[in-house]
């Protein structure tokens, strides 16, 4: 039978549960045991992709076309599994079904209420996860903290879990922070002490306590969590910060954590986790390496979790290619009131990545100008594709009016317009092009380089495509299209043929990179930035350079 594994947290928001279920994901896939995911979101959105990402952070999407939590992103990476329709489940999508069904007369007339209607939709949700996947384990996250209002609905559907299926298929794992007072200099337990007292009054006791801190945790500090919250010494978990998010599924191995879940589950047939692959990396990780400067040329760039999978896909690269990524975050926006371009000096790679709305488009442009004439290798995702072909077109081709009709209806030249299967929609959410589409290379590329394969599949989220009426002119200009759909029709992936690396992708790269893994587009580009930086060094040092190199470095 497949057992669940529940994440609460208290104390504060963003402690860290869904690094934590991702973590402990990966140590028991280490095990044999075949994993699945769900986050439970307490917000009443459907789905956060009418939201902005200053409220949200990134928009996650799926192989099948979900927009999620970036918490998704994490289980992804970390577990190495695709996350599903079923993996992401908001206040809005339930209340949704539940009304739909009371409208269809499928109650027969009974009063629809929290309990049971919408805790048993909750419930069916989670089972569902289990039923499709057939996994060992599903591991499900609820978001906010313990005492929110807007999550007791979860909790509730939580604890009636354990009812329906035993105590020993379901383990609660509540994550909180302790919090450090520096004029006493120490840890406070007392918070955590509350936050479990508040999710004991709501029937759930936790099995698993993750005590987090920014400090060493005193061993008298797990004592005691363990003694006033009634839990198991052992299974008070000290995590402290580490040092880069990659190393927690080691740092909680260390604790027994893993070692305690297959016991208090009682799962059978279970390997000791090998983790030798994923030390590996650690070390590398960890291992002293060179710098190299990045610029993130974004609209949201204040919150850096709107571009968390793009962060870590780059992360992800530098590594690989035994270099430390520096992110310099770039607001495009300043770009364009003439703000913010000595972050550009140094840099060794530009990457403009997706976004929507007018605001800040012409600065991403201008990046994309700086990059090409100073042949700064570039990487455009989804919009970074599109202000990378609309400034092509503008600067080579000589249509000053080029734009896309998402910020121009009226432009003479619009480089990028709407889809056609998009004209007729009446609402915006979950109506994009969503998930995974095929592509096919075009041979002697830097993208067919990049991937070393012919065709290939990548995760959209767009509405808005290269207008085919200025393909072949643009060809001829100089832009090649090395990446296009099945049926030729629409452009995947362009490129600058007289340039290192200037490679622009509608579709997003980021979200399928892994840690042990780099995506083809971020390695070709992260290996064109180390080559780029080494002949800027050369340069530097009083050696002879290409021109253009030289053009570089003076601008």
């Amino acid at each position: 039978m497949t057992k669940y594994i529940f994440f609460t947290g208290g104390v504060v928001s963003s402690v860290g549960k869904g690094v934590t279920a991702a973590a402990l994901g990966r140590l028991l896939k280490a095990r044999g045991l075949t994993v699945a995911v769900q986050k439970l979101d307490p917000y009443i959105n459907v789905d956060p992709g009418t939201m902005s990402p200053y409220q949200h952070g990134e928009v996650f999407v799926t192989e099948d076309g979900a927009e999620t939590d970036l918490d998704l992103g994490h289980y992804e990476r970390f577990i190495d599994i695709n996350a599903s329709q079923l993996s992401n489940v908001t206040t809005g999508r339930v209340y949704a079904e539940v009304i739909a069904r009371e409208r269809r007369g499928d109650y027969l007339g009974g009063t629809i209420q929290v309990i049971p209607h919408i805790t048993n939709e909750i419930k069916r949700c989670i089972y569902n996860v289990a039923e499709t996947s057939k996994a060992d384990i599903v591991l499900v996250e609820v978001g906010g903290t313990v005492g929110d209002i807007e999550s007791l609905p979860f909790m509730e559907a939580l604890r009636q879990v354990r009812s329906d299926v035993g105590r020993k298929n379901t383990l609660y794992v509540h994550v909180t922070f302790l919090p450090y007072i520096g004029a006493s200099q120490e840890l406070k337990t007392k918070p955590t002490q509350h936050s479990v007292r508040e999710l004991r009054s709501i029937g759930i006791h936790p099995d698993v306590i993750i005590a987090r801190a920014d400090h060493d945790i005193p061993k008298e500090h797990i004592k005691k969590i363990a003694l006033f919250c009634d839990v198991k010494k052992r299974a008070v978990i000290p995590a402290k910060t580490s040092s880069t998010l990659y190393e927690v599924p080691l740092s909680l191995a260390e604790t027994g954590l893993d070692s305690y879940v297959v016991e208090r589950l009682k799962l059978k047939n279970t390997n000791e986790p090998d983790l030798s692959e994923w030390r590996k990396m650690i070390v590398g990780m960890k291992r002293k390496k060179p710098k190299i400067k990045i610029g993130i040329v974004g609209k949201y760039v204040e919150l850096h979790d709107a571009y968390m999978s793009v962060k870590e896909a780059a992360y992800h690269a530098g590594n690989v290619n035994n270099r430390v990524v520096d992110i310099e975050w770039i607001h495009s926006g300043n770009l364009e009131k003439g703000k913010g371009w000595d972050k550009f000096k140094g840099l060794d790679g530009i990457i403009v990545p997706g976004g929507f709305g007018e605001r800040g488009i012409e600065g991403k442009i201008r990046a994309a100008l700086w990059a090409r004439e100073n042949k700064v290798p570039y990487l455009g995702l989804c919009l970074g594709m599109q202000v990378m072909c609309i400034e092509f077109a503008r600067s080579v081709l000589g249509h000053e009016d080029a734009n896309s009709t998402e910020f121009d209806s009226q432009s003479e030249h619009p480089i990028i317009s709407l889809m056609a299967d998009q004209h007729d929609l009446a609402n915006l959410g979950g109506t994009m092009r969503l998930g995974a589409y095929p592509c096919n290379l075009k041979e002697g590329t830097k993208a067919a380089a990049a991937y070393q394969e012919e065709s290939i599949s990548e995760r959209h989220r767009h509405r808005w495509e290269f207008n085919n009426s200025y393909r072949e002119s643009m060809e001829e200009a100089g832009l090649n299209f090395s990446g296009l759909s099945p049926d030729g029709r629409l452009v995947e992936i362009a490129e600058v043929k007289d340039h290192p690396f200037m490679v622009g992708s509608q579709f997003h790269p980021e979200f399928k990179s892994r840690p042990n893994r780099p995506h083809p587009l971020f390695d070709g580009f992260m290996k064109a930035a180390v080559e780029h930086q080494a002949s800027r060094k050369k340069s530097q040092n009083g050696a002879v350079k290409p021109a253009e190199a030289q053009e570089a470095t003076n601008n």
